[in-house]
């Protein structure tokens, strides 16, 4: 025994520390495990009866970049004076930094514990021990530098030929050293219509949008090789999109890993690194879905699709159709777009980037609406003499695509209907009396034909529709002067009107005219064209959202006998709304009648001029209102009724008519005397109306 090892160290209990730095070495370095373990017969040897075995960092490194449970709770037992040794088969499994191995030294020197390894017992109240275990610290932490050191620049070594395949991307399956398409026809066909979508629609979000409109998955690299079938995300779509490899193309170190501490806990960073800081990009290294070419082309679709500095950005769903497109003659820089009021929405285009950046005013501020008309005429006269062309491709195309959402279905049907034989070929070969087995193999056979069944149903939509045969281009003759109204159909989307502007115009630049109240817009169309425009300034208070014709009439009619909330609440109960979609009050329709030259409701020229309602109308003839409204829709009576949940408008000139009096007098005469007396009849009170 051990000089060191004292009685009062002996009384208390000691702690074998057993540490691994990975789950690979905890499943495979089972003999490291093995002679940690051996450690509890050194420690009987040495005297100690009471020993502890604390392995729950197993699979932890020590490097102080992970918490380690074990080692905080072995410290927290020295501390308090229960410990009289820890050991371990070595003493780096302990600590490989600095931090943490001082700690324990200390906590050790102070309570008078002793640490002891496979070749000698150290005590850190001796300042020799205490010197040789800091030089062991020290050491160990440069050997896990070094280690780490050595590996990390023969990996780099290896991806600069080209040998390094961390990971196949879904779509390629690992090759002796390089990587190879994977043989799933499914697979490679799901892959390339990602990319045949993305040129198609110029975006990601759409190409997953398209997907997620017709329920199509797409391949997921799983571990151990394995491909998984998932509703696809963006994050999906978009690193197939950004990834060379779908080009033939080997590229290493296109991200950038860092620590960093949150709250005092480490959190694991990464940034995508710039093309020129890549540790290897080497091209035509194996079969690729696309070309060099092309991946480019979608690189720099991607970078002009994110609205910064002057890019003008991806097609969105707002009506303005030079999104993006739009700069300021006065500061060059890019024009906003802002929508005010309620639907329908007005909209404007603002220079206001000086204002948000530097404090300054506004440069200019118009109205769009007359502007995108002005654009949309000159894409009409340069699409026009093609229009015919363009339709029969388009509905060509159309057919195309149909064809290859039927071809996409096919190939799922053929992965269900093996997944069901396999599903079928299980539920046979068990043994029927094992229900506990034999009733889910049953659910999973119906769940895979259920599956078939769908999807046969799906081909069978998709072949009815496209059934219809394509447009000639005799069929479209008649139709050259339609495209104008196809452009400004509200059905037709916005996205791909921007899309065919962004295709012939590269920007518009544009300033306003103050006295002569006109915009001036400079379009420079792709090929070095450039055409000047002058547009009229909407003037301030006009509004292109016009009140319906049928309401003003409507609203000069009854202003003879109402007055403006009368008006008001009879148009909205009528369920009318004004012109830019706001329900009716007394201001509005007071701003109408203005607008209109509309005299306002007058009691007294009401009265000098005869106008009366229905209810007026029948007691000046002695008759009800029911009598009154038939005789109206006879056209025995002149009246007028504006709106169906409106009042009736009569002028008492009408009235006073010889074919008026005549029905008066034959209405008097056909009246009968009632049945019951006049007390005991109900009374039915008529409304104005």
């Amino acid at each position: 025994m051990s000089e060191k090892i004292k009685p009062h160290h002996v009384e208390r209990k000691a702690i074998l520390y057993v540490r691994q730095s990975s789950a690979y070495q905890v499943q495979n370095n089972l003999e490291s495990q093995k002679l940690q373990y051996a450690m509890r017969d050194r420690l009987c040897s040495l005297g100690w009866r009471d020993i502890e075995v604390v392995d729950e960092d197993l699979g932890r490194s020590a490097s102080g970049t992970v918490t380690r449970v074990g080692f905080e709770r072995m410290v927290a037992e020295v501390c308090l004076g229960h410990v009289g040794a820890v050991a371990a088969r070595e003493v780096s499994r302990f600590a490989r930094n600095s931090r943490e191995w001082q700690k324990l030294v200390e906590v050790c020197r102070v309570v008078d514990t002793l640490l002891i390894d496979q070749e000698m017992v150290y005590t850190p109240r001796q300042s020799n021990d205490r010197l040789l275990l800091g030089l062991k610290g020290s050491l160990n932490e440069y050997e896990l530098d070094l280690l780490r050191q050595r590996s990390v620049e023969a990996r780099h070594e290896k991806a600069k030929r080209g040998e390094l395949i961390v990971a196949s991307p879904a779509g390629y399956v690992k090759g002796a050293d390089h990587l190879e398409k994977d043989p799933d026809r499914r697979v490679q066909e799901r892959v390339m219509l990602v990319f045949s979508k993305f040129f198609e629609l110029g975006s990601a979000r759409q190409t997953l949008l398209w997907f997620l409109e017709h329920g199509m998955q797409v391949p997921v690299s799983a571990p151990r090789a394995q491909v998984v079938w998932r509703r696809p995300r963006y994050t999906t779509i978009y690193t197939m999109l950004t990834n060379p490899a779908y080009a033939g193309a080997y590229a290493y170190g296109r991200t950038e890993h860092s620590m960093q501490y949150e709250q005092g806990q480490p959190r694991r960073r990464s940034r995508r690194k710039p093309r020129q800081q890549w540790r290897a990009l080497i091209r035509d290294t194996h079969e690729g879905y696309i070309s060099w070419k092309e991946f480019e082309e979608i690189q720099h679709m991607m970078t002009n699709n994110a609205h910064l500095g002057d890019r003008s950005g991806a097609t969105k769903r707002g009506s303005a159709l030079l999104a993006g497109l739009l700069r300021c003659r006065c500061c060059g820089r890019k024009l906003m777009v802002a929508y005010t009021g309620n639907e329908p929405f007005v909209l404007r285009y603002v220079c206001r980037r000086s204002a948000l950046d530097n404090g300054e005013p506004p440069c200019i501020t118009f109205a769009g609406l007359s502007l995108d008309e002005a654009i949309s005429r000159e894409i009409m006269t340069v699409l026009e003499p093609a229009a015919i062309e363009a339709t029969v491709l388009a509905t060509e195309q159309e057919k195309l695509q149909q064809d290859e959402i039927t071809s996409v279905l096919k190939r799922e049907l053929e992965a269900a209907q093996y997944t069901a034989r396999r599903a079928e070929k299980q539920y046979n070969t068990t043994d029927p009396d094992n229900r506990l087995v034999a009733s889910e193999l049953e659910r999973r056979w119906n769940d895979a034909l259920q599956k078939v069944q769908q999807i046969e149903t799906r081909i069978e939509q998709a072949v009815r529709c496209g059934q219809v045969a394509p447009a000639t281009k005799e069929e479209f003759e008649t139709l050259a002067g339609d495209l104008e109204a196809v452009w400004g159909h509200p059905e037709t989307d916005a996205r791909l009107k921007k899309r065919i502007v962004r295709t012939l115009i590269e920007e518009v630049v544009v300033d306003v005219d103050g006295q002569a109240g006109e915009i001036i817009a400079v379009v420079h169309w792709k090929g070095g064209v450039h055409t000047e425009l002058r547009i009229p300034r909407r003037r301030r208070g006009y509004s292109r959202a016009h009140t319906p014709k049928e309401i003003v009439d409507a609203v000069r009619v009854l202003v003879r006998i109402c007055s403006d909330d009368m008006i008001a609440g009879t148009l909205t109960r009528s369920g009318l709304v004004t012109g830019m979609g706001n329900r009716w009050t007394r201001e509005r329709v007071t701003s109408l009648r203005s607008h209109h030259g509309i005299p306002s409701y007058s009691a007294d020229r009401r009265r000098v001029e005869g106008w009366l309602t229905l209810t007026e109308a029948a007691d000046h003839l002695h008759m009800s209102g029911i009598t009154l409204r038939l005789a109206i829709e006879r056209g025995d009576i002149e009246a007028e009724h504006p709106l169906a949940n409106g009042p009736w408008v009569i002028n008492r000139r009408a009235l006073e008519t010889e074919k008026a009096v005549r029905f008066a007098e034959r209405s008097r005469r056909q009246r009968r005397t009632p049945v019951l007396e006049i007390s005991d009849q109900g009374v039915i009170d008529f409304s104005t109306t």
